[in-house]
């Protein structure tokens, strides 16, 4: 099993107390204005978590599907949406597989009108043994083949640039942070019946310019480049030491 997995699987029954999760309404209708969404769209929540955004979007009248790696955040959006007395396609799928089989999986719900994938959904959530990169385009790739032509696509993902500033050479020396591929190691932790656990996860930042590569590579065109901090969503640019930076990109 993902190491990320096991640790979400754990995790989703309190993911919605941390602090970032509160400013749900706020960024709905930031995306609704941004993407923009017409009534009615399709829109596909790619790493949908515990579904934050995608039941709030289908409580503004929007048609969704839910993806996620978690078997335990989906269990957690499935109550979430029946308690909000929404209909919602939920889907347990991995993000970065091969095209073919994630729009098999995706079935006939595809093509989409929009896609998210907001506060690292899938998107630089490196499991053991992948490459970093190789991992994030696959996604991308996904993300293209999901969209309509023309059809947008909101990203937000870890900043980069705060981990160069963050990090030290001798994080490097530790094999706690990778500079060539901007990617972090670190232990999360999380509670079971037996007692705390620890899982060590790998995580990948992203500069400005190369999340507009990796997109033109997979058919997308990056249209901006914004501040993409939970709850601090807007048409602003990035700054140094904010945790995620956000893209809104879109099909060629």
């Amino acid at each position: 099993m993902n190491t990320w997995q096991t640790f979400f699987d754990h995790y989703a029954p309190v993911y919605l107390q941390e602090v970032f999760t509160h400013n749900t309404a706020a960024e709905i209708d930031f995306l609704i204005e941004a993407l923009p969404l017409p009534p009615g769209a399709a829109v596909l929540d790619l790493g949908c978590g515990v579904g934050r955004h995608t039941i709030a979007l289908a409580q503004r009248g929007y048609r969704l599907t839910g993806v996620d790696l978690s078997a335990g955040m989906l269990a957690e959006a499935q109550r979430a949406a029946q308690a909000a007395d929404v209909a919602v396609t939920w889907l347990q799928a991995d993000a970065s597989l091969p095209t073919a089989a994630f729009l098999e999986r995706l079935g006939p719900a595809a093509p989409f009108d929009a896609v998210l994938c907001l506060c690292e959904g899938a998107f630089g959530l490196i499991g053991p043994g992948e490459d970093p990169e190789a991992h994030d385009l696959a996604i991308l790739r996904n993300v293209a083949a999901a969209l309509k032509p023309g059809g947008p696509f909101l990203l937000t993902a870890l900043n980069g640039l705060r981990l160069i500033r963050l990090y030290t050479q001798a994080d490097v020396e530790a094999g706690r942070f990778d500079p060539w591929t901007l990617t972090e190691t670190h232990p999360m932790e999380y509670d079971t019946p037996a007692g705390r656990q620890t899982v060590t996860v790998r995580e990948k930042g992203h500069l400005p310019q190369e999340l507009a590569r990796l997109c033109a590579a997979a058919g997308l065109e990056v249209a901006h480049v914004w501040g993409g901090t939970a709850g601090r969503w807007g048409r602003r640019p990035v700054e140094l030491d904010e945790i995620e930076l956000m893209i809104l990109a879109r099909r060629r």
